[in-house]
C-alpha cells in the first residue's frame, strides 16, 4: 500500500515528522494498526539494520532512523494495546554493574523494538539481581546484557547463575567489545550477539 511504503521510506531518511504525519494519516484511514506497524514501521528498521550492518550508513543515520519509528509507535501504542495486539515478546536489557557504557546496548534496544519487541531498558550499572527481578515480573523471555570492560563481564555471569538457579526458561544472550562466543558458553549464556542486527536475529531465534 502507497502510504506504508512513503512511512517506510520516510523512515529510512529520518523525516519524522512526514513519519508522524503519515502514520496519522494511515490510523484515520482505518488501516489495521498492526499492518502500520509491520509493514511501515518494522519494514523501513529492517532495512536500515541491513544497511547498518553491511556499513552502508552509520549510527547519526540509525538514531534519526530511530527517531523517525519512534514518532510512528507512539501513535500505534495505545490503538495495538487497545486491540490486545501484543509484540514478539518482552526482552529486558541492561549494561551490567559496574559498567557504564550505552552506546551500543541502547542501539540493540533501538533494533530490537524496531524489529517488533517490547524493550524494557533497565539502563547502565545494573546489578545481577534486578535484570532477573525485572524478567520475572515482566513475564519477558529474555534477558539481554552488555559489557564493555573485562573487569564487568563477570557479572554476566551471576545473572546466568540467578536464572538457572531457579530453572527459569528465560533466555540470555550477551554482547559488549570484550565479550566472546567462547565466553558466552563458558558461563552458560544463550548466545553471544557480535553487533545490533545480529542481535535482533539471535533474539527471533531465541525466543
Amino acid at each position: 500500500m502507497e502510504i506504508l511504503n512513503q512511512i517506510s521510506e520516510y523512515l529510512q531518511q529520518g523525516d519524522d515528522d512526514k513519519v508522524f504525519a503519515l502514520t496519522k494519516e494511515a490510523i484515520e484511514q482505518d488501516l489495521n494498526p498492526k499492518v502500520i506497524l509491520d509493514n511501515s514501521l518494522i519494514a523501513g528498521m529492517n532495512i536500515i539494520g541491513e544497511k547498518f550492518k553491511k556499513h552502508e550508513i552509520f549510527l547519526p543515520d540509525v538514531l534519526m532512523s530511530a527517531k523517525a519509528m519512534y514518532a510512528g509507535l507512539d501513535q500505534l501504542k495505545p490503538l495495538l494495546a487497545s486491540k490486545g495486539i501484543s509484540g514478539l515478546g518482552k526482552v529486558v536489557i541492561g549494561t551490567v554493574q559496574g559498567d557504564l557504557h550505552d552506546i551500543g546496548k541502547n542501539l540493540v534496544g533501538i533494533m530490537l523494538k524496531g524489529a517488533g519487541f517490547d524493550v524494557i531498558d533497565l539502563g547502565k550499572d545494573v546489578p545481577p539481581e534486578k535484570f532477573v527481578e525485572t524478567a520475572k515480573r515482566e513475564n519477558a523471555k529474555l534477558i539481554g546484557m552488555s559489557a564493555l570492560l573485562t573487569t564487568t563481564m563477570t557479572n554476566m555471569k551471576k545473572v546466568v547463575d540467578l536464572v538457572r538457579k531457579d530453572n527459569s526458561d528465560i533466555k540470555v544472550i550477551i554482547g559488549g567489545a570484550p565479550v566472546s562466543k567462547e565466553f558466552a558458553d563458558e558461563i552458560g549464556a544463550d548466545a553471544y550477539a557480535y553487533d545490533a542486527g545480529n542481535a535482533v536475529e539471535c533474539v527471533k531465534e531465541l525466543i
